[in-house]
């Protein structure tokens, strides 16, 4: 083989790896520049809230990442985690025994999200509507569920059990962020390392193709919106444990727009095919660090959602600037 040769398969192959490396060279630039800059951020304690405060957006996350590489959109994660965690608490308020309560607030919780995501997936495969407007829709009616449910308010517990789960941090590290990596370890074996995982790419890639390769394209589709939709309902129980209440009008707010932008800023393609969970939880800690720093530096916090936009649109030109 010639030096020329060798020089045209060596380049993209470096280029691919730069481009997967981005968002880990981005967060640990991003951590020094905090570091140096507030004291305050460098300690343990904060890095440690940080963890847990992107924790139950960052599980959502992970589900928004294998639905956008199958080439779908889930807008109604937030609406589903609000959903998951108004019927969880309420359950958990009609048993008398504690522990038993938190079980049961637990499977309920997982189990409102997976029938959420099922609904989903049944709309977009089986109904053959475009996904950002069937998750637009059931944005919409999860929502409604969980106002008419609490009546507009926010659902209270006073269980214990339930308060504790929400606060524990085994070997000092909070509950919610362990649960987070933990799953991010469990959908980066099922991405990378099984048959479901490459026909997911392969559907968002190119859904003709698939279904030339014999690859069950709306079934596979279908899958990535169950899963979302337990990702949600598990990222609901922790949200509601840590906070041992939940509102119906600003619970999973906008976790949308975050568990789509920290996809993105994670290597994501919009146009499906091609994606990494460790570059979400790299995007997902991204995002927590910003929001972190600009509180410490005293950055208005109605402009912190202008920051979030820029960088997802950059995230974007980025992605196109590599395919080209």
């Amino acid at each position: 083989m010639s030096i020329e040769n060798q020089l045209e398969t060596r380049i993209p192959r470096w280029k691919n790896m730069l481009g997967s490396a981005r968002p880990f060279i981005a967060l640990a630039l991003l951590l020094i520049v905090c570091m140096v800059s507030n004291e305050n951020f460098r300690s343990a304690q904060n890095l440690l809230n940080i963890t847990r405060q992107v924790a139950c957006t960052g599980i959502a996350a992970l589900g928004m990442t294998l639905v956008i590489i199958a080439g779908g959109i889930d807008l109604s994660v937030g609406s589903l985690l609000a959903l998951s965690g108004v019927s969880a608490v309420m359950v958990m308020g009609r048993i008398s025994d504690p522990a038993a309560a938190v079980v049961a607030a637990m499977l309920v919780s997982l189990g409102v999200g997976t029938l959420g995501g099922l609904l989903n997936g049944l709309i977009v495969t089986a109904g053959k509507v475009p996904p950002f407007i069937a998750t637009l829709g059931t944005l919409s009616i999860f929502r409604s569920l969980a106002l008419y449910m609490a009546d507009a308010g926010t659902i209270s517990s006073s269980n214990d059990y339930f308060r504790a789960a929400g606060s524990s941090a085994p070997l000092g590290i909070p509950l919610a962020t362990l649960c987070f990596l933990a799953l991010a370890a469990v959908f980066a074996v099922m991405l990378n390392q099984t048959a479901f995982g490459r026909h997911v790419c392969a559907v968002g890639s190119n859904p003709r193709a698939a279904r030339y390769a014999a690859i069950p394209v709306d079934r596979i589709r279908f899958g990535t919106y169950l899963l979302a939709g337990l990702a949600a309902g598990i990222a609901a129980f922790l949200f509601s444990s840590r906070l041992n209440s939940i509102s119906s009008t600003d619970a999973g707010l906008s976790y949308e727009l975050d568990a789509i932008a920290g996809a993105i800023i994670g290597g994501t393609a919009m146009s499906g095919g091609k994606g990494s969970i460790a570059g979400t939880v790299a995007g997902v800690f991204i995002l927590g660090i910003i929001s972190n720093a600009l509180d410490m530096w005293g950055a208005p916090v109605n402009l912190q959602g202008l920051v979030k936009g820029l960088i997802i649109i950059v995230a974007v030109l980025i992605q196109r600037q590599n395919n080209d």
